[in-house]
């Protein structure tokens, strides 16, 4: 396997990285071979569950899949945002196991995006396209049975970075005609790069060529692309923040959720033992999985939030 080879790979999961950098000289291990056999399972968990798939624009990856709530109507709303390195991933392979059945039994509709890729789309137009999913449910909430009130972001590695990103900085929302107010709240699940130029810095050379590929050379696009650089007022009203036990995720969490009291928004971090690529992979696969400890963290902080009148 060539270093070319290696780092298409790296590229399709945010957070590869943990692997040790000598992969890229070596064949596939055993254990790499058993982590492919585990990750299979995800690509089709989300799809045993009635969906119904709708264009939020022309572009052929501005699609999502929606569910129904199984309980009351008009429900409040989760849009799920796949990670995949902001080069890979799909609405229907990155969603999880579990989230869907969970949310919607709890009383919760549910719709899960795909966005537009880089290369051939910049980081700048995927947060446009979640902000665009995101009026596009709103204008929708009627026919749908949702509460446009009542919309929650979450997202997983790149997906959160994405949500952060909308949630912090008004541009993207301001140009799909709406603001940050709209947002409910912001789950964000185990990202690291909302700092991006610190992640560049510190967060190790396995991952470069993606980072560079992703969020070029400059320092100035570098902190626009960052939510702890505009973390600054406005933003959405709430966040939680979580991520598991590793270096880089813990700092950059902790100082966007600093950067983000200090504006006046409110946050919660929460930090979970799990370590590594299986850590990593489990906090978007396992939520919604009532034994696992991340579920009740987001349960807990969802039923805080206002209930419309």
């Amino acid at each position: 396997m060539t270093p070319n080879t290696i780092q298409k790979l790296v590229a399709g999961s945010f957070f590869l990285a943990f692997l040790h950098s000598s992969l890229a000289a070596t064949p596939v291990t055993p254990y790499q071979d058993r982590l492919s056999s585990e990750m299979a399972p995800a690509t089709t968990g989300a799809l045993s569950f009635e969906r119904t798939e709708y264009a939020y624009g022309r572009e052929s990856l501005q699609k999502l899949d929606f569910w129904h709530t199984k309980n009351t109507k008009p429900a409040p709303l989760i849009l799920f945002v796949h990670g995949g390195g902001w080069m890979h991933g799909d609405k229907r392979n990155a969603t999880g196991l579990e989230k869907v059945e969970h949310f919607t039994n709890d009383g919760y509709a549910f719709a899960s995006i795909n966005y537009r890729l880089v290369p051939d789309a910049t980081v700048e137009q995927q947060a446009a396209d979640v902000a665009a999913a995101f009026s596009w449910i709103r204008s929708n909430a009627a026919t749908l049975g949702v509460d446009a009130s009542r919309i929650v972001l979450m997202g997983h590695s790149a997906g959160a970075h994405l949500v952060a990103l909308v949630g912090t900085d008004p541009q993207y929302l301001n140009r799909a005609g709406l603001s940050l107010e709209d947002i409910q709240g912001i789950i964000a699940l185990d990202g690291a790069c909302y700092d991006v130029p610190r992640q560049i810095r510190e967060g190790g050379r396995f991952m470069q060529d993606t980072y560079v590929q992703t969020f070029g050379t400059d320092p100035v696009r570098q902190r626009a692309l960052s939510p702890t650089w505009q973390a600054a007022a406005p933003n959405a009203p709430r966040l939680l923040i979580a991520h598991i036990n590793r270096a880089d995720g813990k700092n950059q969490s902790e100082a966007l959720a600093r950067a983000l009291v200090q504006a006046g928004t409110t946050v919660e971090v929460h930090g979970f033992d799990d370590t590594g690529l299986r850590g990593h992979m489990a906090i978007n696969r396992s939520l919604g999985n009532a034994d696992y400890p991340v579920t009740a963290v987001v349960d807990a902080w969802l039923r805080k939030l206002p209930r419309s009148n």
